[in-house]
Order: structure tokens, then C-alpha cells, then sequence
């Protein structure tokens, strides 16, 4: 059982840095794996990712929002699939197998939000999407600061606000409220609820 993202930069062609949120994109990418075997970047301003922990599926994801909203100020579409992998490839586009058509199915349908699951368990599915959808009315609405201090916060879960300020030279309190502003907290408890729901299911398999 593994996981796949598929996803594409929202108004890239109207971006005036391409090169600085290219970067930052595949800044993420390489934390987790190889070119071009975990990752791709295709058609200039579309990537597919897999990640071999489904648990971490979701994480990844925002970690990735965070990093081009901080960066460039710009949005990105993804969608992610989950199920078996049947086919190895040297190219993760080359790949394919039941989380790769989920990945793939769910991305083509992506009208409307930013961000969805498909997995092979429809009660995650519902119960996670709605999640998803809720948080996305923040998530979509992260400033540059905001999302530099979720994906630090991310980054360095351990460290405290006072340890965060000094790595963004701003005040503890500031740092409290972008944290707040950006609902951290109410994101990455729906993020470990997605974690335990993926964990559960796995362990039944």
C-alpha cells in the first residue's frame, strides 16, 4: 500500500518568478526522494510524488502549500490517491497500479478545491474530504507570513514559539498569532486524525 499526489501550480504562467517557486517545490521534493524515480515535475508546472507511508500522505501535501505560498505567493492544486502499487518504474510517472488511478481520477475531477483523497475506504474518504474542505477556507487564504510560519512550524515540530521567532526574527506573540491566524493547530489536529484513520485501516489490511 502506498500513496500518490498529483498536483499542478495554480496561475503559474502569470508568475513572474518561475525559477523561485520552482525551487521551493522541488525543495520539498527531494526531503522526500529522488528524481525521477519518487518524483517528477511535468509539463512545465505539473508534478506527481509518491509517498511510500500513506500516513504521510496529507502532511506532504501541506508542506508543499506552505513552501510555494511562502515562497511566490501562488496556490496549487493536488490530489491524493492511496492503494497498491503494481507496476515499477525507474520514472514515478511511468508507474502505475490502484493509487495511481485514484490519484489520477481524483485530479481530473478537481474543480472546485484545492485539495481532496481517494483511498480504497470510503468512510476515511468522506470523513477526511469534509476535514479537508473545512480547513481549506484557511488554508486557501494563507498570507506569505502565515504560510512561512506554518512550514517552519512544520519543519521544526518540536521547537517552541520562542525558537520559531528567532528563526523568522519576529516576536513570540507574533508568532502566536500568524500560527493562530493560519490555524495551525486546528490543521495539524486534523492531520494526526488523518494519520490514525490511515493506521487503523492499514493494520486491517
Amino acid at each position: 500500500m502506498t500513496s500518490v499526489i498529483i498536483g499542478d501550480i495554480i496561475n503559474s504562467r502569470n508568475s513572474e518568478t518561475p525559477k523561485q517557486w520552482l525551487n521551493s517545490l522541488k525543495t520539498v521534493l527531494n526531503e522526500i526522494g529522488p528524481e525521477p524515480k519518487v518524483w517528477e515535475i511535468f509539463r512545465g508546472d505539473s508534478f506527481q510524488v509518491e509517498v511510500t507511508d500513506p500516513k504521510k500522505a496529507l502532511l506532504t501535501t501541506l508542506k508543499i502549500k506552505a513552501a510555494l505560498r511562502s515562497a511566490v505567493n501562488l496556490d496549487v492544486r493536488m490530489a491524493i490517491g492511496i492503494g497498491e502499487k503494481s507496476y515499477n518504474a525507474t520514472k514515478i510517472t511511468e508507474a502505475n497500479g490502484d493509487a495511481f488511478v485514484r490519484a489520477g481520477e481524483l485530479f481530473e475531477n478537481l474543480k472546485k478545491h484545492t485539495l481532496a483523497l481517494s483511498s480504497p475506504w470510503t468512510d476515511v474518504d468522506s470523513q477526511m474530504n469534509l476535514n479537508i474542505e473545512l480547513a481549506l477556507l484557511t488554508i486557501d487564504n494563507w498570507t506569505q507570513n502565515s504560510a512561512k510560519t506554518v512550514q517552519l512550524s512544520i519543519a521544526h515540530p518540536k521547537a517552541t514559539q520562542s525558537d520559531l521567532a528567532k528563526m523568522l526574527n519576529i516576536s513570540q506573540s507574533s508568532v502566536s498569532e500568524r500560527q493562530k491566524r493560519a490555524g495551525f493547530d486546528e490543521i495539524m489536529k486534523m492531520n494526526q486524525r488523518y494519520e490514525l484513520l490511515i493506521s487503523q485501516k492499514l493494520k486491517e489490511i
